[in-house]
């Protein structure tokens, strides 16, 4: 994937993870995206050569990055994490948060992206976290 390719891939993504959770919650999800990128350290890889690994990224969090600094930070030699979960986290007046919790496993190729088969590369697009006591149907605020 290009690098230009897996940004349209982040940007159309946040779009539906914006739109996925408007259908929980009470607050505005303005379009103007930041993100928390969470980094992972890959699991068991023996005998796997085909992804790339960093584990000198246990547990690193990078906070309120724009997409083009997302990108930069991820698209490492013509290679991408394997999957990128994707959720709203906050909303304020001015932008809409997202947490990027990314494999520890970067390839170059399509074909390992959990997510690229409904077209949206190693992105999936989870839900809000709920509140407690939440109640199917019922919006919260994040």
């Amino acid at each position: 994937m290009k690098k230009e390719e897996f940004l349209f891939c982040l940007k159309g993504a946040s779009f539906v993870a914006l739109k996925f959770a408007e259908r929980y919650v009470k607050d505005k999800l303005v379009t103007d995206f930041k993100y928390n990128v969470i980094l992972t350290v890959a699991g068991n890889i023996v005998g796997v050569k085909q992804f790339e690994i960093y584990p000198e990224e246990k547990d690193i969090i990078k906070l309120d990055l724009t997409d083009n600094e997302v990108v930069d930070l991820l698209y490492r030699n013509n290679k991408i994490p394997i999957w990128i979960d994707i959720s709203v986290l906050k909303s304020s007046r001015k932008s809409t948060t997202f947490n990027l919790l990314c494999s520890g496993k970067y390839s170059g190729d399509k074909d390992d992206y959990y997510y690229n088969e409904n077209g949206s590369g190693p992105f999936g697009v989870k839900s809000p976290n709920f509140p407690l006591n939440y109640k199917e149907g019922k919006k919260f605020r994040l």
